[in-house]
């Protein structure tokens, strides 16, 4: 893992506030709790934590989560350097001693001794053990872990035990209402806000397949992507194929049946 994101002084990466999530965020982050972001993929999450982390001053250590994620890899581990064995904190526990934000993205991909690790970090004691030094540490204030998931993807495997989602608060994010959405992708695009408009109608119509045609529905990133490409002056046609229908199905059957709701969409 990197060295984290500093981002204190600098200007907070653009983010269009739906409720209340701001203000949840930051008490938590002064009164040291932890919070867990459920939504789904590409609806703001990581993007809401860079803004928050930058508004508040802390610097952040972003962890995107998989099946080989481990609990060393957040603790850190013994490495050979020079010929000599030295300890190397992973980035949990950078955070816990600079007082940093810790950001775990989709946490229930990671192993399950990665829970195990967290819990002494959730409750009152604010404490993370390192049975590798022999180390106890007592988390730095302003220190805040911050996880997220996406509801949508749980399956039996792959679930936050009830005992674990209860040490965070939470908050349920979605994607943005049409006016907002249009707003959000066409400052991050550059792409005029009467030209953006027809994307995210078309966007509704593909979220409302999924299930059906679609496992998940395209998301607000790649809503940024298309028009992106639009304002580099790509035909509108081939934008969308390229992040808007190519990135969501394989299936040539579905493919076609989406390019007929492109069709309706923009005649």
């Amino acid at each position: 893992m990197g060295p984290a994101q500093v981002l204190e002084g600098a200007q907070a990466p653009f983010y269009f506030p739906q409720g209340d999530e701001c203000d949840v965020f930051a008490a938590a982050q002064t009164n040291g709790l932890p919070l867990l972001l459920k939504g789904p993929t590409g609806c703001g999450k990581t993007r809401f934590v860079a803004h928050m982390a930058t508004r508040l001053g802390r610097p952040l250590y972003t962890v995107a989560c998989h099946d080989d994620l481990s609990a060393a890899d957040l603790i850190g581990r013994y490495l050979l350097k020079g010929g000599e064995t030295v300890w190397v904190d992973g980035p949990l526990t950078r955070a816990v001693r600079e007082g940093a934000i810790c950001y775990l993205d989709e946490v229930v991909e990671a192993r399950k001794d990665v829970t195990v690790v967290l819990h002494p970090l959730t409750d009152d004691r604010r404490i993370l053990p390192i049975d590798r030094t022999g180390e106890e540490l007592e988390a730095e204030k302003g220190f805040m872990l911050v996880a997220s998931y996406n509801p949508g993807y749980q399956n039996i495997l792959k679930t936050l035990k009830p005992s674990t989602r209860q040490r965070f608060l939470a908050i349920e994010f979605d994607f943005p209402g049409p006016a907002q959405e249009a707003e959000i992708v066409a400052a991050e695009s550059g792409l005029p806000l009467d030209r953006v408009k027809p994307l995210v109608r078309l966007a509704g119509k593909l979220r409302a397949l999924k299930g059906q045609d679609l496992e998940e529905g395209v998301s607000t990133r790649l809503l940024v992507y298309c028009a992106t490409l639009i304002r580099q002056e790509m035909s509108v046609e081939r934008a969308v194929l390229a992040a808007m229908i190519e990135p969501l199905t394989d299936d040539e059957d579905v493919k076609a049946g989406l390019l007929d709701l492109v069709t309706a969409v923009f005649g």
